[in-house]
């Protein structure tokens, strides 16, 4: 009969650490599973318990994965914790931080990749590490000649939390705060991304693939330039490469919006003119809320009052022309044209046009 050992639990917990390199490695498999059973009997509820938390910024995928302790009562910073030594930063095997592109953080520069994630508490100031050794059991085996990148956090006094938790807070398009709370104390970190080129080379990429044959992701890819103030003569090389794949009223409206910025009044013109030609009564209507977005009252006002005389049997075109009349002060007219809308709308949509008729009675903006 088999039986189980201390040399082989040990020589078990080296191989399943090994298979975590990367956060999706971090799931253990079946067998291996069937594996720790054999060896240590039954499968329970750890103590503390296997969590993990991601966030997106810009195209980068960022994810951290760990394990939970609690306070339970006990001193933590100071004791359970020792002070000015390195910390697993969490329970169990090594904590990982997984990052998809290339980031900075605290203005520092790591490379993409997945880091055993370690942390030197102190009463003023942390340090945090991120290890290219990803494979550790906590911190026992932490070698600081496998540190990709250390910076300094500063710990604030915060809410009392049980179970320690990682959290992205503070999110914007090129940044995240990922932040480490635990008893009484948060340790913020930020992490930035260079989100419009990682974009541009995310793009750049997938239009080398199926992408390239459809018009679509060209356009996507001018809207993207041109919405963001980057580069316009790109844009609108993409914008022509969707046009040859395919010339609707989405990339031909788009490169007269490129040409405009780029000072090519006529031409831009011209292509406006095209494009509306082929525009249905959907993208008439998108097309003048879009303008109302961007202040162009007056000629939000004409593509609606064009969408009504071009497509008179859809209901929802009077509801743009209220909403056109309403953003030049003409109530009377909105009412009206609300009215209209009510008339013709699907049973399902009268009562929230019913609401916007009674907003513009009372002169109320929708």
């Amino acid at each position: 009969m088999r039986t189980s050992t201390p040399a082989a639990a040990l020589a078990l917990l080296a191989t399943l650490a090994a298979v975590t390199v990367s956060p999706a490695a971090a799931q253990l498999s079946n067998d291996q599973i069937m594996q720790q059973r054999q060896i240590f009997g039954l499968w329970l509820p750890l103590a503390s318990q296997r969590a993990s938390v991601s966030q997106t910024i810009g195209v980068a995928d960022v994810e951290i994965i760990y394990h939970r302790p609690s306070v339970n009562d006990r001193e933590i910073w100071g004791g359970l914790v020792p002070l000015g030594q390195v910390w697993r930063t969490g329970a169990n095997e090594n904590t990982l931080i997984s990052f998809s592109q290339d980031v900075t953080v605290q203005g520092e520069p790591l490379a993409a990749g997945v880091y055993g994630l370690h942390t030197i508490p102190g009463a003023d100031e942390w340090q945090i590490i991120f290890s290219r050794d990803n494979t550790a059991w906590g911190s026992f085996s932490y070698d600081e000649s496998q540190d990709a990148l250390r910076v300094t956090a500063r710990p604030e006094a915060a809410p009392h939390r049980e179970l320690m938790t990682f959290s992205f807070d503070e999110v914007t398009a090129d940044s995240a705060v990922a932040a480490l709370h635990w008893e009484k104390v948060r340790v913020p970190l930020e992490i930035k991304v260079d989100a419009h080129a990682q974009t541009i080379a995310s793009i750049e990429k997938q239009l080398k693939g199926l992408a390239q044959f459809n018009w679509v992701g060209w356009n996507q890819a001018a809207s993207y330039a041109l919405t963001n103030d980057l580069d316009l003569d790109r844009a609108l090389a993409w914008v022509d490469n969707s046009i040859q794949a395919e010339e609707r009223f989405d990339n031909l409206n788009l490169k007269s919006q490129i040409l405009e910025k780029k000072g090519d009044v006529r031409q831009a013109a011209e292509l406006h003119d095209r494009a509306l030609a082929m525009a249905n009564a959907g993208q008439l209507h998108n097309l003048g809320r879009q303008l109302l977005g961007q202040g162009k009252k007056e000629e939000a006002l004409a593509i609606f009052e064009r969408n009504v005389r071009q497509n008179p049997d859809a209901w929802f075109v009077e509801v743009g022309l209220a909403r056109g009349y309403a953003a030049l002060g003409r109530w009377d007219d909105a009412v009206e044209s609300m009215k209209i809308a009510h008339g013709k709308a699907p049973e399902a949509q009268k009562a929230y046009i019913q609401g916007l008729v009674d907003r513009l009675e009372r002169q109320e903006s929708i």
